[in-house]
C-alpha cells in the first residue's frame, strides 16, 4: 500500500533476481479498512515510492483508484465477499471487512495481471492465506512467500512504524520478545495454546501497549479458535495483534524454524497449463 521500507524493497529485490520483468503495485485498497480514521491517517508519499523502485529496478508500477477496478459499479455497495476459511478468526474477528476487502482487491490484480509470481511478506501471515488460496483457485499466480523484515530491534517493519514515538517504538520490541519467547517454549515441548497465550500476555504487560490477541495457530489446519492442542503440529504459529500509541501493528513467527515454511495445503501454489511466467508482481 505504497509508503514503502526495506521489507517492501525486500520483495522487489527478489523478483528482480529471479525474474525477467517486475511490477510493483501501490494502492491504499480503501476496502480493507475497517477503521476509516485509520485510513485517513495512513502514510502516503507517492514521489519517494517511485524513486526507490526504480533504484531497485523495478519496470513499472500498477495503480488506480478503487473505481477503476470495479468499472460500471460502485464498490461499496458491492455484496460482501467471503474471504475463505483463513479469514476466519484473528484478524477477520477483530477487523470485520478486512480480509474481505483484500480478496476482492487482489482477485482483480491477478486477473488483470494475468500469469505471474506475486511475492508477499509473511508479516501479514492471514492474508497471506487468503491470497494463496485466490492463487490456488485462478491456476494461473504462483505465489512466492518472503520472511518478515525486522529492525535491529526485531521489530517487524511497517509502514505504521513512522507513526510511533521514540517511547511507542521501544514499547513496540516487546512484541517480537514475546513471539521469541513462544519459540522458546516451544522448543522446550510447550504444545498448550492456552500456555503459549498466557506467556505471551506477560510478555506484553506494559501500560502502552493494548493487547488485541496474542495466539497460536497450525497453519496446516487453520481454526477460528485456537485449537486445543498442538501435539503433532509441524506447521504452528504465534500471531501477535496490538494497539501502541494508537498505532495497530502485528507481527508473527513460525514456532519451529525448521517448519517455517507453510504447508502444502488447499493453498498449494497452482499449475499453470501455460509454460511458467518469467513476470512478477
Amino acid at each position: 500500500m505504497g509508503a514503502l521500507h526495506r521489507g517492501h524493497l525486500s520483495l522487489v529485490e527478489r523478483a528482480v533476481r529471479e525474474n525477467d520483468v517486475v511490477c510493483a503495485s501501490i494502492f491504499v485498497n480503501p476496502l480493507q479498512f475497517n477503521d476509516p480514521e485509520d485510513l485517513k491517517k495512513y502514510p502516503r508519499d507517492k514521489a519517494r515510492d517511485l524513486e526507490l523502485l526504480e533504484r531497485a529496478s523495478c519496470a513499472m508500477v500498477f495503480g488506480g483508484e478503487l473505481a477503476q477496478f470495479f468499472p460500471g459499479a460502485d464498490p461499496r455497495k458491492l455484496p460482501p465477499r467471503d474471504a475463505g476459511v483463513f479469514a476466519r478468526g484473528l484478524e477477520g474477528a477483530h477487523r470485520p471487512g478486512h480480509l474481505p476487502g483484500v480478496r476482492a482487491i487482489v482477485e482483480r490484480l491477478f486477473a488483470t495481471v494475468g500469469a505471474c509470481a506475486a511475492y508477499f511478506g509473511e508479516k501479514d501471515f492471514q492474508q497471506c492465506l487468503v491470497v494463496r488460496d485466490i492463487a490456488a483457485q485462478l491456476d494461473s499466480v504462483r505465489v512466492v512467500l518472503c520472511p518478515t523484515v525486522r529492525e535491529k530491534s526485531g521489530l517487524a517493519m511497517s509502514s505504521r512504524n513512522r507513526r510511533l514515538g521514540a517511547e511507542d517504538l521501544r514499547a513496540a520490541e516487546k512484541l517480537h520478545r514475546a513471539l521469541q519467547a513462544a519459540r522458546a517454549a516451544w522448543r522446550d515441548g510447550e504444545r498448550d495454546p492456552a500456555a503459549f497465550s498466557e506467556l505471551m500476555h506477560a510478555q506484553l504487560r506494559d501500560a502502552r501497549i493494548r493487547v488485541e490477541y496474542a495466539e497460536v495457530r497450525d497453519a496446516a489446519r487453520w481454526s477460528e479458535n485456537a485449537p486445543q492442542t498442538l501435539r503433532g503440529a509441524k506447521h504452528a504459529r504465534a500471531l501477535i495483534a496490538a494497539h501502541i500509541g494508537g498505532v495497530r501493528l502485528i507481527d508473527n513467527i513460525a514456532l519451529d524454524e525448521n517448519a517455517a515454511e507453510l504447508p502444502a495445503t488447499s493453498t498449494e501454489p497452482c499449475r499453470a497449463e501455460a509454460p511458467p511466467s518469467r513476470n512478477a508482481v
